[in-house]
């Protein structure tokens, strides 16, 4: 694969511009960078739908593309490597600026230990985009250039469908208005649900808002007319056959078969939240119903086309996709999320092959009207430009202001909160503290004369300047003096930050023309020290080391780039462990066997052995 970097044109805004902010800028170009092509799943024997695949780009695999990193550089990705104009329905669920914290909880498996982990590990990036807390303009930026790209992908009479809350939906209403036009908004359709009532003083907020816009074109767009059930007068206004015209009392007649199905569907949703699907739940706090997404996809598209969600959390735009026979392609920045979907789609398309194994379930299936097929049987894992999680900073920050004691302001958008009197400010931790952080921190407090307050600045490592520009910086100064907590050396905070990985023991041998596989133990040392910082646990021990596992996976011709999953072990509920031992079919001599451990907390190990 080629490592050059390409440039992706971007073609101007539709619509006149309507809403402006600091920093407003329309993309003209973006640069589209390489991808790693790091995992591929597939089962076999699962019968498919006759899909044409013949614009499908030659160098990708026919089957689902899931794509972890930056969404901009996914869009560009995809914009550089034949997929303009392919896509038939775009569904997004962006973050909503909504000032909460969603970070997902955890538990281990088994029921063993109750206590929860914070389990979604975010990157420095990672942390602007699911902590969900920004600066309004950088917001809307952020948006209005991923919009942009969007809209190069979709398909001419395609549609594009956004899911927002009363947070940032007018924002995004004149956003949307400005890059696709006007002229091509369909529907602002009302998602009402019930759910746990809050305790403010106001009406109860229990709806979210998705707004459809059609790529309009030479094509017309798809839409599948539905209905729901009418009241009674409805029907004995407008339903039954016998029904005619009076031209006194302009009683409607019939015009169609059709409209003795119901009333056709309103802009007005009435469907449950997640909570009432047990067996949907991921554990991911913004998870959608996949009703909710089985509904648009249905209506918007047809079997064989794509569709595409690049913030896909835990993966239900993808799983109803695959459900209703539609290829698909999914991109999130976060570690977890694309490990959850993985781990979703590799069960729904199991269980699609199990209902094909059966001759006269596949006899049925072939023959009912409403089954559909599903497009494609496996699916394919990519890393967007070189994209890996490094130091996660949400995480540690969290876990630094509960080691310190700092107190968090999460509505300041520099600061992290304070420690007494002074004003904490927490540097990415993938880096030393360097000068140009401390000169950072100088120019904010240019722009707040009124602040008195010293600062405390947390960080991980120094470099030896930033030493002599604190002593310079505070020589003579009686307010704003600096102060600097360094976690791996500070006498009294010191030695908190240290990363140990999986420990993993695993036994691989031949036995009868058979391959055995067996994990003998999994250490976690980040969870034992979650655990141990959890009030009211101490020491924690683990007495089941499969409580710690979340799946295992198995390569047994492992390339040492592409890890090809022959054998996945995904407990179907949180108590059930995984098992731990594996007979799989021999593989040819000099294979390299390669073992996939990922922890609770999504963390992986590849544990490898050459036959």
């Amino acid at each position: 694969m080629s490592k050059e970097n390409k440039e992706v044109k971007i073609s101007k805004a539709k619509g006149r511009p309507m809403l402006t902010w600091v920093g407003k800028k329309p993309l003209t170009k973006v640069k589209a960078f390489p991808a790693q092509h790091i995992e591929q799943f597939e089962v076999e024997d699962c019968e498919l739908a006759d899909c044409d695949w013949s614009d499908w780009p030659e160098k990708f695999p026919k089957g689902g593309l899931l794509f972890h990193g930056d969404n901009k550089d996914a869009i560009a990705y995809l914009l550089a490597n034949g997929f303009r104009g392919k896509v038939k329905l775009i569904y997004i669920d962006p973050p909503f600026d909504s000032g909460a914290d969603y970070v997902r909880k955890v538990k281990l498996r088994g029921g063993s230990l109750k206590t929860k982990l914070e389990g979604e590990e975010y990157a420095t990036s990672e942390q602007v985009q699911y902590s969900d807390i920004w600066k309004n303009d950088t917001y809307l930026q952020y948006m209005y250039e991923r919009l942009q790209m969007l809209r190069e992908l979709l398909d001419d009479g395609g549609a594009i469908f956004l899911h927002c809350d009363s947070s940032k939906g007018h924002y995004l209403r004149m956003i949307l208005d400005e890059v696709f036009g006007p002229e091509k908004f369909v529907n602002e359709i009302i998602w009402s649900y019930k759910r746990w009532p809050s305790n403010s003083l106001s009406f109860q907020s229990m709806h979210d808002t998705i707004y459809y816009y059609v790529n309009k074109g030479s094509h017309a767009h798809t839409f599948h007319k539905q209905y729901e059930e009418a009241s009674e007068s409805y029907m004995k206004r407008f339903g039954g056959k016998t029904q005619i015209l009076d031209e006194e009392s302009k009683t409607r007649k019939i015009t169609s078969d059709e409209e003795t199905k119901g009333m056709p569907l309103r802009d007005v949703w009435d469907l449950s939240i997640i909570a009432g699907f047990k067996s949907e739940r991921t554990g991911y706090p913004t998870q959608k119903p996949e009703e909710l997404l089985e509904r648009i996809i249905s209506i918007c598209s047809n079997p064989g086309d794509l569709v595409l969600d690049c913030f896909s959390g835990s993966g239900t735009t993808m799983s109803a996709a695959q459900k209703t026979g539609r290829k698909w392609i999914g991109c999130d920045i976060n570690k977890g999320a694309i490990q959850t979907t993985a781990k979703r789609l590799q069960s729904v398309m199991q269980v699609q092959a199990e209902e094909t194994k059966d001759n006269k379930q596949a006899d049925m299936l072939a023959s009912d009207e409403n089954s559909i097929k599903p497009a494609q049987s496996s699916f394919n894992t990519y890393r967007v430009n070189d994209y890996d999680l490094q130091i996660q900073h949400n995480e540690v920050v969290e876990l630094a202001c509960e080691h310190i004691g700092i107190t968090r302001n999460r509505a300041d958008h520099y600061f992290d909160g304070s420690l007494g009197s002074r004003l904490v400010k927490i540097t990415p931790f993938n880096h030393p503290l360097t000068p140009l952080d401390l000169e950072d921190l100088r120019v904010e407090l240019h722009r707040r004369p009124e602040e008195e307050r010293d600062i405390t600045v947390v960080c991980l490592g120094m470099e030896l300047a930033s030493r002599g520009w604190l002593e310079e910086y505070n020589r003579n100064r009686p307010i704003n003096k600096v102060h600097v907590i360094e976690l791996r050396t500070d006498q009294k905070y010191g030695g908190f930050i240290k990363h140990e990985p999986l420990v993993v023991s695993i036994n691989i041998e031949v036995k009868n023309d058979k391959l055995l596989v067996e994990v003998t133990d999994v250490f976690s040392p980040t969870i034992i020290q979650r655990l141990n910082m959890e009030q009211g646990v101490f020491r924690a021990t683990i007495e089941d080391w499969r409580s710690v596992v979340d799946c295992i996976m198995i390569d047994t011709e492992y390339d040492g780039e592409i890890f090809n999953v022959a054998l996945t072990d995904i407990p179907a509920k949180k108590q059930d462990l995984v098992e731990g031992r594996y007979e799989l079919s021999l593989p040819p001599d000099g294979s390299i066997v390669a073992v996939k451990v990922i922890d609770m907390l999504g963390e992986e190990m590849i544990i490898t052995k050459s036959l």
